[in-house]
């Protein structure tokens, strides 16, 4: 660690000896002491050239069964508190460079835009129509418990303050590293989907309502500043949206309920949060010079803006009441709340014209301005809730229902058999659904959940996700569905491709879609295609499926400029590069030319949703890089790849594909090896999130979501399903005539550079030896062949990128993570060793009390590795 930033070497120094005397005074010192014994023979193996863990082993395996979990618990924590220090550190390195155009700062993208012929006005136009929304997952990738999160914010607090000088958050920080300590850190049940959308709706309360206003006025300001220009008040290019409480897809947990309470718990911490800063801004506004728009309005009083927002507060109050009452259950009528945020808006736009009007501008310019920000963003409903379901539940309902009408078998008639219904059931004036007929239960949770989304407001509404979506008859029957529910406006319907043949078949079903006249009217000229990264990779391997998606995007973004329908893509991105993973910024500047047209959809998901918003500062810092990407993408887009270069991806991504399915789909060794290896089944005992582990408890891999089949090869720190296939292809490239187009490729075309670049930093978290120890503890001699084989071929791709990048080791050229990656390795080893062992001994002879410490070494692998599903 002597090389790292001093104020982050002595944050993680005073963190570390804080955790140390906390463990001391529960355990005892001698205690720390076999600690502090296990770290420093963990570090002595990182020094060596062929470590052999031997005495390191043996520490482990002389721990008794009860001092086994406290101490996976100690070097869990440790790696927490280093995180927490870290991520101070990136902003506090933010801060001290904030007023200085730095290469990827907004003012610099704006003053190249202008070097490069965009006028000001191109500029602040584009802004102003560009529209991003960052839609909040749930993926069971944050294995932290929400209380412990609230502690952990709370001791970057105590870092933020004593930056400052305060010592006395000495005190409070020492106390928090306490109440964690003595925290149970591993939930004892699931969480359920509404706790995961609370915790989405905590992100924006503790963080993204203070960034928001910041990102917006600071963006003004750096365009003003370069360029002369102000966007509007009532413009913000990123707005949020969610699945929490929307993806229904294989969770059997997201009832139509959920939804519906989802919703109004939205529109709730939504009036909650606009009452409390209206509150302050009353305390505030208590100037009497008022315009005379603002006096007719009030009339001659002494306070006339305290007057107006009084009546905000009010109504506001009504609204959180209403709200809460529809909660519990209680149906109301004609109440006097905000539905619309226009009505929010109006007082508050008044306030500033007036203060404006009478000289006090820089008073509007404040508090007032930032209320005005965050409805600009948040709206009424903090987030646009998306629904997702897979196209054969809506198929089911049209199966069911054509059989009670003996109209025969609907997944039996052809595709223009279907449309054909359909569109006929479309412009039918009667009712679709008979009174008599008595559906499913699967069926009716459908029709509830298109009941439920019909009486939402159109503003609390983001996109109806279909998953395995193939035809146009997929879409057609989610718009019947819920224009039967009596929707009132025209639900944008996102059809989600995701696997290779669906990703390959993507232009030309949605060129199917746009030509049915009724459907491309019903577009009012905007179609959104959903792009799935996670099965794609999972189906075809990381390579093949990067090029089958940039391929996708390029024949979705000429077919709709042809059917004269603006393209909005919406990217299935997870944190980890085997879905899709990586700086939002880069990826978005990596896409093909004219894809990115002033909007974008993008999901963050599990724990990168607290790593990249989780802090204000650092919020601050991606809403710029997003923002800043996204303009650059749809002014100034990078050039797509010459022919050459194309042929050569079509090349290697066949090998690419063929190798992967190789060993995933036929080598009959590979399914009893990953089960063998890697901690995959005692992941199902982990209660990360409120969906299921498989979509079909009986099936096999195949049915394995993308997350755990990425996390549980993170945990042995294999990192498979980012490089298999990928290492024959590019070996084979590289060692035969196209070695210097390879090259070529990498230092000229973004995507490749963006591909490559993404998996070496995957594998500079890979370790041979880590993965060879689960193997001898946990495989037999027949399937370890396989595990060996894999390490061989994992050490190829390593020696390959390196040849492709021209250095002499993994990131090179990122000293920073390299070093990131490098202090953590000691804390991460232990307990690497730890579940191997702890596998081993729980599956010949199960204990409750070693399942708790293997939960726990899954907690902190995943704390160590970052980006883990």
């Amino acid at each position: 660690m002597t090389d790292l930033h001093e104020a982050l070497r002595d944050d993680v120094r005073m963190l570390g000896t804080s955790l140390g005397e906390t463990i001391k005074s529960d355990l005892g010192e001698a205690f720390l002491s076999k600690i502090e014994s296990v770290r420093k023979l963990a570090k002595e193996g990182r020094t060596e050239e062929q470590p052999e863990h031997e005495q390191l082993l043996q520490a482990l395996i002389d721990l008794g069964d009860d001092d086994v979990l406290p101490l996976a618990r100690a070097f869990n924590q440790f790696l927490n508190l280093a995180n927490i220090a870290e991520e101070h550190h990136r902003v506090r390195r933010h801060l001290e460079v904030t007023d200085v155009c730095t290469p990827d700062s907004l003012c610099t993208l704006f003053a190249q835009l202008r070097k490069k012929g965009f006028t000001p006005k191109q500029v602040a136009d584009t802004l102003s129509e560009t529209q991003i929304d960052l839609v909040l997952t749930a993926h069971p990738t944050e294995v932290n418990r929400r209380t412990l999160i609230q502690k952990y914010d709370d001791i970057a607090d105590c870092l933020r303050r004593l930056d400052r000088g305060d010592s006395e958050a000495q005190i409070r920080l020492d106390e928090l590293i306490r109440q964690i300590w003595h925290t149970d850190e591993i939930r004892k049940q699931r969480p359920t989907p509404v706790d995961e959308a609370k915790w989405g709706f905590a992100v924006i309360e503790n963080s993204l309502w203070t960034a928001v206003p910041k990102f917006l006025r600071r963006l003004d300001a750096q365009l003003d500043e370069t360029l002369g220009e102000r966007l509007p008040l009532s413009c913000s290019p990123i707005r949020f949206a969610s699945w929490m409480g929307g993806d229904r897809d294989g969770n059997p947990n997201v009832k139509a309920k959920v939804t519906e309470e989802v919703l109004l718990l939205s529109r709730w911490m939504a009036a909650d949060l606009y009452l409390k800063d209206v509150d302050a801004l009353r305390a505030e506004l208590s100037m009497y010079q008022a315009s005379k728009e603002l006096r007719d309005h009030v009339g001659e009083v002494s306070e006339p803006y305290r007057a107006l927002l009084g009546e905000v507060r009010e109504k506001l109050l009504a609204t959180k009441n209403w709200v809460a009452r529809q909660l519990n259950g209680q149906v109301e009528q004609d109440c006097d709340i905000y539905v619309h945020e226009e009505e929010l808006l109006e007082p508050l736009q008044l306030c500033y014209r007036s203060l404006q009007a009478c000289g006090m501008g820089i008073i509007a310019e404040s508090a007032l301005e930032d209320i005005i920000r965050r409805i600009a963003c948040f709206g009424l409903t903090l987030v646009k809730l998306d629904i997702r379901q897979s196209s054969d539940r809506h198929a089911q309902v049209f199966e069911e229902l054509s059989q009670f009408y003996g109209l025969g078998s609907y997944n039996g008639w052809t595709e223009e058999g279907r449309q054909s219904f359909l569109l006929k059931e479309l412009q039918s004036k009667r009712p679709l659904l008979p009174n008599e007929w008595v559906p499913s239960e699967e069926v009716q949770e459908v029709l509830d959940t298109c009941e439920v989304v019909a009486k939402a407001e159109k503003s609390a509404l983001g996109s109806y996700v279909i998953s395995m979506a193939s035809h146009p008859s997929d879409v057609l029957a989610v718009i019947l569905l819920l224009r039967e529910m009596g929707i009132s406006h025209n639900m944008r319907v996102a059809p989600l491709f995701e696997t290779l043949n669906d990703l390959e078949n993507a232009r030309d079903c949605i060129d199917a879609l746009l030509s049915v006249d009724w459907y491309k009217a019903y577009t009012q000229g905007h179609q959104e295609v959903m792009i799935g990264y996670s099965d794609s990779s999972k189906d075809a391997g990381q390579l093949a499926a990067a090029w089958g998606q940039y391929k996708a995007q390029e024949g979705l973004t000429a077919l709709c400029k042809e059917h004269d329908v603006h393209l909005t893509l919406f990217h299935g991105r997870g944190g980890t590069v085997g879905r899709g993973g990586g700086p939002s910024h880069t990826a978005i500047l990596a896409q093909p030319p004219g894809s990115v047209d002033r909007s974008l959809r993008l999901t963050e998901q599990g724990e990168m949703i607290r790593f990249k918003y989780g802090m204000p500062d650092l919020a601050v810092r991606n809403l710029e890089l997003c923002t800043g990407a996204v303009l650059e993408a749809t002014l100034d887009p990078s050039p797509g790849p010459e022919e050459a270069w194309r042929e050569q991806m079509e090349s290697i991504t066949k090998v690419s594909l063929a190798e992967y399915r190789a060993i995933v789909r036929e080598d009959p060794m590979f399914v009893p090896y990953f089960r063998a290896a890697t901690p995959e089944q005692e992941l199902a005992k982990l209660p990360l999130g409120s969906r299921p582990a498989k979509r079909r408890q009986d099936g096999g891999v195949e049915s394995l979501r993308a997350i755990p089949w990425i996390f549980a090869w993170t945990q042995i720190r294999l990192m498979l399903p980012a490089w298999l296939g990928s290492d024959k292809a590019l070996c084979s490239a590289m060692e035969g005539s196209s070695a210097v187009l390879i090259k070529q490729m990498y230092q000229q075309w973004p995507f490749f550079r963006s591909t490559i670049d993404m998996l070496e930093m995957v594998l500079a978290k890979s370790d041979r030896n880590i993965s060879a120890y689960y193997d001898e503890r946990l495989v037999s001699q027949e399937l370890g062949i396989l595990g060996s084989s894999l390490r061989n071929r994992l050490g190829d791709i390593v020696d390959v990128i390196n040849l492709i990048k021209e250095q002499d080791g993994l990131l090179q050229g990122n000293p920073v993570i390299r070093q990131s990656i490098d202090v953590r390795n000691p804390y991460i080893d232990p307990l690497h060793f730890l579940q191997a062992e702890l596998l081993n001994r729980d599956r010949n002879q199960p204990d409750q009390r070693l399942e708790q410490a293997l939960m726990v070494t899954m907690a902190g692998i995943s704390a160590g590795m970052r980006n883990t599903g």
